[in-house]
């Protein structure tokens, strides 16, 4: 049986489509680009700093890894790979994470002016430690978000998806 897994208190098992021993990688609830993913330790901590030698090797290596597969399934010719590493860095979920946005030179909503996708991404992080709802049969907080906002969050049932589509990518990588 699979783990359940916590990215902070989100219960994450349905959109985590890679796992290593230490880190595992969920598809975005409202993606920036095509393709933008979350590197998470499994471990919950709310810094880099917190975590041990053996954590970080394992998250680094699960980034480098999960970005070179969604490099090529999106078909990017580049990753932006990111890390708000504290509250007044961005960070609105207080566990490390990492993203990685698959880049293209033409189709990329952000070619031509690569640094806009910065205050995106902290735009995207702003808003979910203030939209969150509990869900009293589960126990665990889930995301919600103002329905006014120009990227609308995607349904359960989409991220799920695009997760199982990505494992193909990976069945026989999982476990570092």
């Amino acid at each position: 049986m699979t783990s359940k897994l916590l990215f902070s208190t989100f219960e994450v098992t349905s959109q985590a489509f890679y796992r290593a021993s230490s880190s595992y990688a969920i598809v975005n609830l409202k993606p920036i680009v095509p393709g933008h993913v979350l590197v998470i330790p499994k471990r919950r901590v709310p810094r880099l700093a917190d975590l041990d030698d053996q954590e970080l090797t394992c998250l680094m290596r699960s980034i480098k890894h999960v970005g070179s597969v969604i490099e090529r399934v999106y078909g990017a010719d580049a990753l932006t790979v990111a890390c708000q590493d504290g509250k007044a860095a961005g960070q609105s979920v207080p566990h490390v994470h990492f993203h990685i946005l698959p880049r293209k030179f033409q189709g990329d909503p952000f070619a031509g002016k690569n640094d806009e996708i910065y205050p995106a991404l902290e735009k995207n992080e702003a808003g979910l430690s203030s939209d969150l709802h509990r869900t009293p049969a589960a126990g665990h907080q889930h995301l919600k978000v103002d329905a006014d906002e120009d990227r609308l969050p995607r349904t359960d049932k989409e991220m799920e998806e695009e997760a199982t589509y990505l494992r193909t990518f990976f069945e026989n990588a999982e476990e570092q």
